[in-house]
């Protein structure tokens, strides 16, 4: 039962903390896509893949003490940063699992904007689409970012480039 909150752990561990509640449900989306064996559940949402599953986990691991989250006020918003306690490691210490290697994988999500990530997440979506219905989708169901063709062709690349990356 706590094998998904221990591979969450093991997750923020790798990420060496993450900050932003988007850019968190993004990294956990691709790397799903990615053959990582995260399982929560996913529906499309204002800003992409969204998974509530995956929110009540992160909460249960701050009220447990595994996690530490800080609300940082940046004048029109809040952002929120994720950090992996001493707790948070000796209850990862507890379990042996079987996870692939996302080290790589996790550097590559951490670089990249919310934005960017948003994009990505989103074309993995509706990967089940031909290239060009998935990019025509991109613009019908995003109008408001106003991605460019550089931003979806960099998309394009990056989506090959992490799921190569480790194999």
């Amino acid at each position: 039962m706590l094998n998904n909150h221990a591979k969450l752990i093991r997750f923020f561990l790798e990420a060496n903390g993450v900050t932003g509640r988007k850019k968190l449900q993004k990294m956990i989306y691709i790397l799903q896509k990615c053959d990582i064996p995260f399982e929560e559940k996913y529906q499309f949402h204002f800003y992409g893949p969204y998974s509530e599953e995956l929110t009540l986990r992160v909460e249960e691991l701050c009220n447990l003490g595994f996690l530490k989250e800080e609300k940082e006020d940046k004048s029109n918003y809040y952002q929120y940063n994720y950090n992996i306690t001493p707790a948070g490691i000796e209850f990862l210490n507890q379990f042996s699992m079987e996870m692939p290697d996302m080290t790589a994988k996790v550097s590559m999500l951490k670089e990249k904007s919310s934005r960017f990530l948003e994009l990505v997440s989103t074309m993995f979506y509706f990967d089940d689409l031909p290239l060009q219905e998935n990019i025509e989708k991109i613009h019908m169901v995003k109008p408001k970012q106003k991605y460019s063709n550089e931003e979806i062709e960099e998309a394009i690349r990056f989506m090959g480039k992490i799921k190569q990356e480790g194999k």
